[in-house]
């Protein structure tokens, strides 16, 4: 199967979307509202699509301000592409992307059996004593 690199999601690649974060445990219970305003604020959205159908079957949102800092959230690939290389292919993208080229810090974070997918790309654990915080609305 071939793939093409999408930066914007027609409706169907949105539904898609949508779908897929119904499989993660971090995007479980994500609307369709919610996910179409989340997408509005994104600054880049870098996605697979499969060429011959126009099903996204990959995707990951940066937010940026393209100089110190990028985040890169909701690396998903379909499970039905799992491990055939695609997940790869999505990272490669991301950090190799233009409007990242210059930026000082890449972060992102994932869960611990994730840790060496992303160590490929330079991906460290080793933040000296900087720590994760998370504020949650009640």
């Amino acid at each position: 199967m071939d793939f093409v690199q999408v930066d914007r999601l027609n409706e169907a690649q949105f539904a898609d979307l949508v779908r897929l974060f119904q499989n993660e445990w971090w995007t479980r219970g994500r609307t369709a509202l919610d996910t179409r305003a989340m997408l509005a604020h994104t600054d880049l959205i870098i996605a697979f699509a499969e060429r011959e159908t126009g099903r996204l079957v990959a995707f990951a949102r940066v937010l940026t301000d393209r100089v110190y800092k990028a985040l890169i959230l909701d690396v998903i690939v379909d499970p039905a592409w799992r491990g055939s290389g695609l997940g790869r292919r999505l990272m490669e993208a991301v950090v190799n992307h233009p409007e990242l080229k210059e930026v000082r810090h890449l972060e992102l974070y994932c869960k611990p059996e994730l840790m060496p997918l992303y160590h490929r790309w330079g991906f460290t654990e080793e933040l000296g004593d900087l720590c994760f915080m998370r504020r949650t609305k009640t």
